[in-house]
């Protein structure tokens, strides 16, 4: 079971960090990336971690402003999000799968509900 947090309302600019807990099963033996929704659009990557989280991948639109981690001891993996500006409003989710820091949803089995992040101007 994946449970995100950390969601809400926010102004351009601003800041917000996301965790998704994990429990159930062996953290550590897998990936996880998060992905996103906005309203009348499909689910899009975001970022990526590989189990042990010395690999990462992100999308080129959050590049340089969202960092991803993971603290294998608390099953818990972050999406730290900086500079936020509209475009990145959307309800975000998080996903636990295969072994590499994949941008595919297909490579991701579970999958936590979502957490709405809105940006402001």
């Amino acid at each position: 079971q994946l449970q995100a947090s950390g969601g809400g309302l926010v102004q351009a600019g601003g800041s917000l960090r996301l965790s998704c807990a994990a429990s159930g099963r062996t953290f550590s033996n897998y990936a996880m990336g998060w992905f996103r929704q906005a309203p009348g659009k499909d689910r899009e990557f975001v970022a990526a971690l590989g189990r042990s989280g010395g690999m990462t991948s992100y999308a080129d639109s959050v590049k340089g402003r969202f960092t991803i981690s993971r603290d294998n001891a608390k099953n818990t993996v972050y999406l730290q999000m900086n500079s936020l500006n509209i475009e990145d409003t959307a309800a975000y989710y998080c996903a636990a799968g295969g072994g590499a820091a994949s941008s595919l949803s297909k490579n991701y089995y579970y999958w936590g509900q979502g957490t709405q992040v809105t940006v402001s101007s």
